[in-house]
């Protein structure tokens, strides 16, 4: 089963055009974790799919012990070389699904923009079977919403993904109270408790430049022949830089999804 991540990246680009996550989000996810650290008083975690550490960075400053899971070889080597003197971060150039961890090992697994990448079967079993009772399953997700402050971008763009995407819904604007579907699954598996679900609203500006560089970073994008990926991109620079006077607002949602593990096996409780 493929990632959803191509093990081409420029992982430059994909550092300098991915946005950082709001420090909210952060304070968010830390105060519900609560008092979990364990005899080295920082925080076990295993983050799935870095990239080349938005998250990461943050999550060290509030007292992570990080554990990056990158299946991407380039951006493996980018992360370790951005932390060249960090000594509480582990690289592991590996697939969730593949990494060889023990059981019962972690605080928090947190999956920022790939959890959606991961086997459907095995992503639940899997997590549980490495957090400890009580540990935190956290999701961020992104998504692009309808908004009048985007100016009609997202509209006239469409048919260039229709063109390049053969009609897929690629660059589907969705409700700002989404609710992602992962909430109802996490619920479903009656494994975790105290599930909640924050939202943080705000418009990210980009350049016609930076955000031609956005786009190229996308799994999708990066998916179609390079040829065609260039193509595409060039539509939309010269739709931005002719209709759009050189930049592109992009009113986005950023989900952050926590469940904690049931202390007690619920199927072998009273």
């Amino acid at each position: 089963m493929s990632t959803g991540i191509p093990l081409d990246f420029i992982a430059e680009n994909y550092d300098r055009a991915r946005p950082s996550y709001p420090k909210r989000l952060f304070s968010d996810l830390f105060h519900y974790i609560g008092n979990t650290h364990r005899e080295s008083n920082r925080l076990a975690t295993i983050e799935i799919g870095p990239g080349t550490g938005q998250a990461t960075s943050e999550l060290l400053k509030r007292g992570a012990t990080v554990a990056a899971i990158e299946p991407a070889p380039d951006l493996a080597t980018f992360l370790r070389a951005k932390f060249p003197e960090e000594p509480y971060l582990v690289v592991i150039n590996e697939r969730f699904e593949d990494a060889p961890l023990p059981e019962g090992i972690t605080d928090l697994v947190i999956a920022a923009a790939s959890f959606d990448c991961l086997n459907r079967d095995t992503r639940y079993d899997k997590t549980l079977a490495l957090l400890r009772p009580g540990g935190v399953l956290a999701i961020v997700q992104e998504h692009h919403v309808t908004s009048e402050t985007d100016r009609g971008y997202f509209n006239a763009s469409k048919p260039i993904y229709d063109q390049y995407f053969d009609g897929e819904d690629s660059n589907a604007l969705l409700d700002e109270n989404i609710t992602p579907a992962e909430v109802n699954e996490i619920i479903s598996t009656h494994a975790f408790e105290n599930v909640e679900l924050f939202r943080y609203k705000f418009d990210l500006e980009y350049s016609t430049t930076l955000y031609a560089d956005l786009v190229r970073s996308y799994s999708k994008t990066q998916q179609i022949p390079s040829e065609m990926r260039e193509s595409f991109i060039a539509a939309l620079v010269s739709l931005i830089d002719n209709q759009f006077e050189g930049y592109v607002v992009q009113p986005t949602v950023l989900t952050l999804l926590l469940a904690r593990k049931q202390q007690v096996d619920a199927a072998h409780s009273p």
